[in-house]
């Protein structure tokens, strides 16, 4: 009898029921189909839990596949004419300081731009790249320009000028400071946007505004023009959900030599449709690169090239949801199928319960 009891108690405890104990007033018969009943329903209860679990699980994954959006990818001709093309630039030039950099902009008609009707700006760093001046890159331009705006005559006057060496207060105290600057390891962060025509064309961030015999005096040589930089952004428009602009986060460091990148960037025309039917024209862009390095015989001087050519296909990304009855067909399914995986799970269960306290209670009877 002691050992029935000590069995039945057991069963009572595996199937969840440790605080019920069974004693010696009640028949032996009684307890074990008490206890057997009782174990039997403990572990189904589990299987019915776990089933809950999973259908709880599985109705919140639904819900989220529900609610979030997708994008549909469409391609078409691109119609656009006569609009301007925005170029967002963001870059610093660790061993360039702010006086010597310009921003150049040539389009393939030809036009060259120096003092562009933009917002740039540059701001001046020291080593550690900390912000320890700002200038507003117009101005320099402007004054570092001014050959550029001229007839045949005046530009015969420069040339004489510059063949007797005869350099201005303004040139000499510019060279003074630009060799202070990099002895001090100052460079230039240049950020702001471009406004230029929809067609083919390139800018460049180089050290061209300079007079040739001012930077030959700063310089010493176009091979020693160290235009190491770091992009921390490029984009031609605004960005987008999921939009991977990839130069972003480019570093290109030039230790002991020279030279000019190129980058040829081929840019996408793009619509993105959100779900509440906004539009936001944009563009998307791919790029190659090529490096070309710099000797000491070279006439011209190390430069960033952009090189860009449009695509004449225009990308539509719309925003969409998936619909309400999609949602309710893919919910039944997924908790109709569970709901009848956990109930064949707690037949078989039961079954296998019932073959084994079956045949422990025989052995124990006899």
């Amino acid at each position: 009898m002691n050992v029935l009891l000590i069995y039945l108690n057991h069963l009572l405890e595996m199937g969840g029921l440790k605080d019920v104990k069974l004693g010696r007033g009640c028949p032996s018969i009684c307890h074990l189909l008490f206890a057997h009943d009782l174990y039997v329903f403990g572990q189904r209860k589990k299987v019915s839990v776990i089933g809950l679990v999973i259908m709880a699980t599985l109705f919140l994954h639904e819900l989220k596949y529900y609610l979030t959006t997708y994008t549909v990818h469409q391609m078409s001709v691109d119609l656009k004419r006569g609009e301007t093309l925005p170029i967002h630039i963001n870059m610093t030039f660790p061993s360039l300081p702010c006086d010597v950099l310009s921003v150049d902009a040539i389009d393939m008609s030809g036009k060259h731009e120096v003092d562009l009707d933009t917002n740039i700006w540059k701001l001046r760093i020291n080593q550690n790249g900390d912000i320890i001046g700002t200038e507003y890159i117009s101005d320099l331009v402007e004054k570092e320009h001014t050959a550029h705006k001229h007839d045949g005559d005046k530009e015969h006057h420069e040339s004489e000028k510059a063949h007797t060496h005869s350099f201005d207060q303004d040139a000499e105290n510019m060279i003074k400071n630009v060799k202070q600057a990099m002895a001090r390891g100052e460079g230039c962060r240049v950020f702001g946007i471009l406004d230029v025509q929809r067609v083919a064309g390139n800018f460049h961030i180089s050290v061209h505004g300079l007079n040739i015999f001012v930077a030959q005096q700063i310089f010493e040589g176009s091979s020693h023009v160290n235009v190491s930089h770091m992009i921390h952004d490029l984009s031609f428009g605004p960005k987008y959900p999921g939009i991977h602009n990839p130069l972003d986060g480019t570093v290109r460091i030039l230790r002991d030599t020279s030279g000019t990148f190129k980058y040829y960037i081929k840019i996408v025309p793009t619509e993105y449709r959100y779900l509440s039917k906004d539009v936001l024209p944009t563009n998307q862009f791919s790029v190659t690169e090529y490096f070309v390095p710099m000797n000491e015989y070279d006439r011209t001087w190390p430069a960033v090239y952009f090189l860009y050519d449009l695509s004449p296909i225009t990308v539509t990304i719309k925003e969409e949801r998936r619909s309400f009855l999609h949602f309710i067909t893919r919910l039944c399914a997924v908790l109709g199928g569970t709901f009848a995986l956990t109930g064949m799970l707690d037949r078989w269960m039961y079954r296998l319960l019932e073959s084994f306290t079956k045949s422990s209670s025989r052995s124990i009877l006899r």
